[in-house]
């Protein structure tokens, strides 16, 4: 079984006024086939955390560790990473002009196995992920992300957590800009997601209203950098009747 390892996480991030320490000693395990949620107010590291693990440049981890079967993820380059079974859904994607979502899925597919995917039965799998993300089959041939709406783009990040079968996926903030029906069929894509591969999820948000369709098992409360609280699905239900006044309260005292 697979398993995902953040041990005593320091990370910072070069800014104009100078460096900013962001995570202050972070642990958390994942273990494959398992939800973690993760909720707390702006500024409180949650995408720091999303990204440190993805290994954008911007992040330096000062210390600790993030383990991926025993093996340190940070002294991987990014691509190893997503190699080695990571996947980050951005909340915020990118455009990538001139490349197809087509070309771009089969080229991910076959970096990440080592070999090209059989063209029949690939081609199958991507219109049947896409019929079931509601997603028009003229998207496989237009570019990356361009001229996507939000919404559109959330189930095109889900399009390829599907067909690239990650073995813990990232999911930051990918509920924010959406409507109730593609917030649905965006978590029905999750959801399908791992009955199908087992993956482990990590899920960054600030509403509870996406944990209503991806159930998660753990809930984690971030505040300045560190894990303030956790528990089980009963904690989002909390935060969204008393919101994060008494963990800013207690680490402002601190």
């Amino acid at each position: 079984m697979s398993v995902l390892e953040i041990k005593d996480l320091h990370v910072s991030v070069e800014t104009d006024q100078g460096t900013k320490q962001i995570l202050k000693g972070v642990n958390l395990t994942i273990n494959e086939g398992e939800i973690h949620a993760i909720m707390g107010p702006n500024g409180s590291g949650k995408s720091t955390l999303a990204y440190t693990i993805a290994g954008h440049p911007k992040y330096h981890a000062d210390s600790g560790s993030i383990l991926l079967d025993g093996e340190e993820v940070l002294t991987m380059t990014v691509d190893q990473r997503a190699r080695a079974g990571l996947f980050l859904a951005m909340q915020y994607p990118v455009e990538i002009p001139g490349v197809t979502v087509t070309n771009f899925l089969r080229t991910a597919k076959t970096a990440i196995d080592g070999e090209a995917p059989a063209i029949r039965s690939w081609i199958k799998d991507v219109r049947q992920s896409m019929t079931n993300l509601r997603m028009d089959k003229s998207f496989a041939e237009r570019n990356v992300n361009e001229g996507f709406s939000g919404g559109e783009k959330k189930r095109n990040e889900i399009l390829q957590l599907e067909l690239l079968k990650p073995k813990f996926a990232i999911l930051d903030e990918t509920d924010s800009g959406l409507d109730v029906d593609a917030l649905k069929i965006v978590s029905e894509g999750v959801n399908r997601a791992k009955a199908n591969t087992g993956l482990g999820i990590l899920l960054i948000t600030h509403y509870t209203r996406i944990l209503r369709y991806i159930e998660p098992d753990f809930v984690h409360v971030f505040v300045n950098g560190r894990i303030a609280e956790q528990g089980g699905p009963e904690l989002a239900d909390r935060l969204e009747d008393e919101g994060y006044d008494r963990f800013l309260v207690d680490s402002n005292v601190g």
